[in-house]
């Protein structure tokens, strides 16, 4: 049985940076298991690639502490190694009268936050800056942008690996065991065949497998696994190039930030996410959501 100082399972941008932090800042001996091809192969590559500021958690959270940390960071981060990101900008717009009063509150929120402060912009001054853009009242963020999502975990994986890391593709983390008084045992399954490995430290970064993952490992307690209920977010593109230059966001929803309007590094406009209640992973996008999807955005 091979023996190793840490194994993190899942090569997304949460499992990437902990190994990175681990093998780089920390000194320890690191092995990454992916079931894919390639890294950020789910989540990490689905989303909206947006550098957020911290806005809206909860003041005193672990969320809002971490988030307005993690963004000075990753500007720095990625201004130092050359990854492609933008400083946007994001107004989030109020487009009836008692979304106006839930502005407030979200700047209030985000004061205590300490986010960067964030102006308030009434609708004529919004159309001056977004002449597309209608709106009662709106909130200027200055601290939002974008980041190439996969330049960046490709950064994170270069530098776990140049600290010493081993990254492992095509191999499935299918069992394990936890005892006190042993190492963690792994049971990895690659090209049919099975390997047994013992572990002084297992982080589970399994994304949307995790849960699942967990459940397969004995000695954990399943009563301590929260239920899974998995929300999709679809998102659709359009034809042209609107003349917006900045992210445009609606005042939050049950569930959500609701359906937004996000730019890529290239200038490219889609919306979304919005959210859709599954019982299982499904990627595809449901093309019957395109109605509810021009309602959102339409003023």
């Amino acid at each position: 049985m091979e023996k190793v100082d840490v194994i993190v399972v899942g090569a997304g941008v949460v499992g990437l940076a902990i190994a990175r932090e681990l093998a780089l800042e920390r000194g320890r001996e690191v092995l990454i298991l992916e079931q894919h091809e390639s890294f950020g192969s789910e989540t990490s590559s689905r989303n909206s690639e947006v550098i957020h500021a911290g806005i809206y958690y909860r003041p005193g959270s672990l969320k809002a502490k971490t988030c307005v940390e993690g963004n000075k960071l990753l500007y720095q981060y990625c201004a130092a190694r050359a990854i492609a990101h933008k400083r946007t900008t994001k107004l989030i717009v109020a487009t009836e009268p008692d979304e106006v009063a839930k502005l407030e509150s979200i700047r209030a929120n985000s004061r205590s936050n300490g986010c960067e402060t964030l102006r308030w912009m009434t609708g004529t001054e919004v159309r001056q800056l977004e002449p597309e853009i209608t709106c009662r009242a709106a909130l200027f963020s200055p601290a939002t942008g974008v980041v190439d999502s996969h330049s960046f975990m490709l950064s994170l994986l270069g530098d776990a690996e140049a600290a010493g890391s081993t990254a492992v593709f095509c191999t499935e983390v299918t069992g394990g065991e936890i005892d006190s008084s042993s190492p963690v045992k792994i049971e990895a399954q690659s090209g049919g065949e099975t390997t047994q490995l013992d572990a002084n430290c297992v982080i589970n970064a399994a994304g949307l497998h995790a849960l699942s993952l967990a459940g397969r490992i004995r000695g954990i307690n399943l009563n301590n696994l929260p239920k899974m209920q998995f929300s999709k977010g679809n998102y659709f593109g359009i034809t042209g190039r609107p003349k917006i230059s900045r992210l445009i966001y609606p005042v939050p929803v049950t569930g959500g930030l609701g359906v937004h309007l996000t730019l890529d590094l290239a200038g490219r406009v889609r919306f979304g996410p919005d959210n859709e209640q599954v019982s299982e992973i499904d990627y595809r996008v449901n093309p019957g959501r395109a109605t509810e999807f021009y309602r959102s955005v339409s003023y």
